[in-house]
């Protein structure tokens, strides 16, 4: 009976030896293309898959919204990440709870977990691409914000582009018309979103990167769970495996937003980063029949102009890379940078 076993294990190695070299041969050329590439053409390519990746997101989020409340579904949306990241918190062990700002953690999880939410009540009840372009607005929130809580010094160039963008935004608030109430749900979930950022920035400066990864996923799990559990839909089987796609797909597409911003150039990246625009406005046109209108349209196109000029920018001042808070992009890659930086200090045992 052991020779038996020991004989169909023989055989079960030697299958996969094979398949790994067969794996190996195939995969050979692509990989040798894909390397001889530069970082931003790397950088482009994980950021459209980025941009796609949100799109099916948010159709799954708009299709889930007509039966479950948004806290439910931005649960959903995080428990995933929570379970993926366990074990790289597990690797990292006690150290990973250990914080100076625990306060500062609580402000980054309340205003992420009820921005995601915001974000996503948006979604359910505005045309994709109108919650899209209102959700670009964080790049221009983001500049009062660094003046208020880090003391950046900010010139009248960038100060006059914010407020160039925030004409962007009251141009698809429908200045003609009266306002969805939605629209000034998405505005708060850009607010939100912008402190959480400003919050990344300060914590980086003396929190690891698995600590910053423990509170935003296990605390942000908790603190949506609550308002999800009170409000509870069961789901059905099919609902249910819909809610975890949407999860997952979720976590994969920031898996490539972060891996972008992490190999290619703010500058050079930040107007790819606006094709999740059109492939928002594209799903909801095939999935739902929304056409953007002219306001949506002229609103976006000012938005995407006044952050893109800050980011261009704040680049010309500073091209030796030093930090940069202008924007959302600049903000999520100077944590990537550090994250790596945190684990190439701790043996990479994140």
């Amino acid at each position: 009976m052991n020779a038996l076993l020991h004989e169909a294990l023989g055989q079960l190695s030697s299958s996969f030896q094979s398949l790994r070299r067969f794996a190996e041969t195939a995969a050979g050329p692509w990989l040798e293309f894909w390397t001889r590439q530069s970082p931003n053409i790397r950088g482009t390519i994980w950021l459209i898959f980025a941009a796609l990746l949100f799109s099916v997101m948010m159709t799954l989020v708009k299709v889930l919204g007509s039966t479950f409340d948004s806290y439910q579904i931005a649960f959903f949306r995080v428990f995933p990440g929570m379970i993926l990241t366990l074990p790289f918190l597990l690797r990292a062990g006690p150290r990973s709870f250990m914080t100076q700002r625990p306060w500062l953690h609580g402000v980054r999880v309340i205003a992420g977990g009820s921005g995601l939410a915001a974000n996503f009540f948006a979604i359910v009840h505005l045309p994709l691409a109108d919650a899209t372009a209102i959700s670009f607005s964080r790049g221009l929130f983001i500049v009062p914000l660094a003046i208020l809580m880090l003391r950046e010094v900010v010139g009248p160039r960038r100060i006059l582009a914010t407020l160039v963008g925030f004409v962007g935004v009251i141009v698809i608030l429908r200045p003609t018309g009266a306002v969805e109430p939605a629209a000034w749900v998405a505005l708060y979930g850009a607010v939100a979103v912008s402190v959480a950022i400003i919050c990344v920035r300060i914590l980086t400066r003396t929190d690891s990167s698995a600590t910053l990864l423990f509170y935003s996923s296990v605390f942000q799990t908790l603190f949506l769970a609550v308002p999800a559990f009170s409000g509870w839909v069961q789901p059905t089987w099919e609902q249910l495996g819909l809610l975890l796609l949407m999860g997952v797909v979720g976590v994969a597409a920031q898996g490539c937003f972060l891996r972008a911003y992490s190999i290619g150039e703010t500058t050079a990246l930040a107007p790819i980063d606006y094709t999740r625009l059109l492939f928002a406005a594209m799903a909801g046109y095939l999935v739902f029949g929304d056409v953007p209108d002219e306001w949506t349209v002229a609103g976006a196109a000012i938005i995407i102009g006044s952050t893109l000029y800050i980011t261009q920018r704040e680049a010309r001042l500073k091209p030796d890379g030093s930090e940069r808070v202008e924007t959302g992009a600049d903000v999520q890659v100077v944590q990537v940078r550090d994250e790596e930086g945190d684990r190439e200090r701790c043996g990479k045992d994140e």
